[in-house]
């Protein structure tokens, strides 16, 4: 018999589970869930009446039987699975210890007991490949910088910033207003006036390589207004193009680290997602850095672009000095 507190974490699984299997055989996904082939039809039929406000046809999700296979054909949703990456763990922790040392956290002692619980959990995390250990190290530079942003913004000071800029892949010198910290899905952001921008710029905390406490007062002017983020920091504009891409295990973090609006695990630890991008450059950038590890789907221009550029770049190795680097 398997108990509700059993049952719950394993619903919430399963659909993820049968999507990067499909027409898997039912006794088989017992045997990974650890329950019998009849429990696990019980909870198949459980699903048939989970899904989405309206519960009519294509809201629910849908099952698909044939023999003793299942294949799930609408999973409203509920494409990306329960348990924590190490990096999704990671960058909880590091969100977590940012809320614990912000000044107006009433309830500090549920912030640490919940840190406390995922530090245990993540020892059972799925590892997601070597940046796990990059983003341990960026997270002690990051909360550094987050100390000195929750100082300067108690004692009300301006900053000299050193800003990578991804989407231009440029490094610039910002003199800023601080004027609110925030922490939205995990990563830390400094909302302040741009003096070079003359505008409310959000910067990524991990994104600042230097900061420099100014002995002026910060001053963003009257209409200066905060960021709305109801929706995200990513706001996704008509016509923007968007990438599908399949990444290998050790380019997961790319799922962690920027927005997509969509993820369906694949075999053997593979992730297909599709996000949004505003300059192709960037995103050739971003593939090309990733080697091997990640494969564009469409659109057929940026596969196009990525060959390119790796082809231009092989040419130049090409003519390259046989002596270099010896």
């Amino acid at each position: 018999m398997s108990g509700s507190t059993d049952r719950m974490p394993r619903l919430l699984a399963l659909v993820p589970y049968l999507l990067a299997r499909p027409g898997i055989r039912i006794e088989d996904a017992a045997r990974d869930f650890g329950v019998t082939a009849r429990q696990l039809r019980r909870d198949l039929e459980l699903l048939w009446m989970c899904g989405l406000p309206g519960y009519g046809p294509g809201d629910l999700i849908d099952l698909s039987f044939e023999g003793d296979t299942v294949t799930v054909t609408f999973d409203a949703g509920m494409n990306r699975p329960l348990r924590l990456t190490g990096g999704e763990a990671t960058a909880l922790l590091v969100a977590l210890r940012a809320v614990a040392e912000t000044p107006g956290v009433v309830d500090t002692d549920a912030v640490h007991r919940a840190i406390a619980k995922i530090e245990a959990a993540a020892g059972q995390a799925q590892p997601s490949g070597v940046v796990v250990g990059l983003a341990v190290r960026e997270g002690e530079k990051t909360a550094a910088t987050r100390r000195v942003v929750q100082n300067v913004l108690r004692a009300g000071r301006a900053l000299r910033i050193r800003y990578y800029t991804a989407s231009r892949d440029q490094i610039t010198e910002r003199t800023v207003d601080p004027m609110r910290l925030l922490i939205v899905q995990a990563v830390g952001y400094l909302e302040a006036w741009c003096r070079r921008a003359e505008g409310v710029r959000l910067f990524r905390l991990d994104r600042i390589d230097e900061v420099e406490v100014l002995d002026e007062r910060a001053a963003p002017p009257p209409t200066a207004r905060p960021t709305d983020i109801s929706d995200g920091v990513f706001r996704a504009r008509p016509g923007q193009p968007e990438a599908q891409l399949v990444l290998e295990p050790d380019a997961r973090w790319v799922a962690e680290y920027y927005p997509c609006e969509e993820l369906a695990e694949l075999d053997g630890g593979r992730l297909r997602v599709r996000m949004r991008y505003g300059d192709e450059s960037w995103m050739v950038r971003l593939v090309l850095g990733l080697g091997g590890d990640a494969r564009v789907e469409s659109p057929p221009e940026l596969a196009e672009a990525v060959r390119s550029r790796a082809a231009a770049a092989l040419e130049r190795a090409r003519h390259l000095p046989a002596t270099l680097g010896q």
